[in-house]
């Protein structure tokens, strides 16, 4: 396999009734330890950089690993910009490589959201390549508050938009170290009721494991963002490896010692969600 468009990995997923994980990178450790998962488990994975990713490695960088690690990739690789803010940023991902590009309006007034969101959208079909929009804001732990998703809103951003998935907020919170209190399933419902656009559940780590699976398996959600619990499972493994032997300075020697402890950490994400791919 190779690198893959979202739409070629989530209508799959929408027809047969299963989710593939977007995995929140910030680094060459977690990105290649997310890929050997993905192969283990033989099933596709979605490469995210989101907006502290960017931060710290510019998208021209992030597009070229990103497609380095799907050329050798047995599995679907999908480099997705997550929470892209302007349509420059957007521009940047798609000229960097990026297959998908994640559109984040969701602060903005339904109609300006709408059509910002149908322009990055009209931008990455005539490339050939994915956009992903948000329709009620995702809110962040300690942070600000989720909207909520409107259902009639949800419909009538998909038709307006264009998009191949759409992010929705009914419950979900971005940045939770524990599993909350699950998810709207009555929510999800009326969305679904609306609407056929492959949906997206940000902040999935703060969704319990089993409604996962379950969601995953009976209901249009196609794509679960996951990325704190597995950036805890790096902080653990690498502060272990640090403390193994203080005298140890080569970070590179160092940095080895994370790849296994994230490779479980990231197969125990997929594995819930994903439907392995026939060999």
């Amino acid at each position: 396999m190779t690198i893959a468009t979202l739409a070629e990995v989530l209508q799959p997923a929408l027809r047969q009734g299963y989710a593939v994980a977007g995995l929140v990178t910030l680094g060459w450790e977690d990105m290649r330890a997310y890929v050997d998962a993905a192969e283990s488990e033989q099933v596709p994975v979605i490469l995210q950089a989101g907006p502290s990713c960017r931060e710290h490695t510019p998208l021209p960088i992030l597009g070229k690993m990103f497609r380095y690690l799907a050329e050798g990739a047995s599995v679907p690789v999908v480099a997705h910009l997550d929470h892209g803010y302007t349509m420059e940023e957007c521009r940047i991902a798609l000229d960097s490589g990026f297959t998908s590009l994640m559109y984040d309006g969701s602060r903005k007034p339904l109609a300006q959201n709408m059509d910002e969101t149908a322009a990055v959208a009209e931008l990455a079909h005539s490339a050939g390549i994915s956009c992903e929009g948000e329709i009620g804001f995702v809110g962040y732990s300690e942070g600000e508050a989720s909207a909520g998703t409107d259902p009639e809103e949800a419909a009538a951003f998909a038709r307006a938009t264009g998009v191949d998935a759409m992010a929705i907020s009914v419950g979900n919170v971005h940045l939770q170290q524990q599993s909350g209190e699950g998810l709207d399933e009555g929510r999800i419902r009326a969305i679904e009721a609306v609407t056929t656009v492959p949906l997206v559940i940000h902040g999935g780590s703060g969704v319990p494991i089993e409604q996962r699976r379950i969601l995953s398996h009976g209901s249009a959600i196609c794509k679960f963002n996951i990325g704190t619990e597995l950036r805890m499972a790096f902080g653990t493994a690498l502060r272990s490896a640090v403390n193994r032997d203080k005298n140890r300075f080569d970070r590179v020697q160092i940095l080895k010692e994370t790849h296994d402890p994230l490779v479980d950490a990231a197969r125990q994400v997929l594995r819930p969600i994903s439907k392995p791919m026939e060999r």
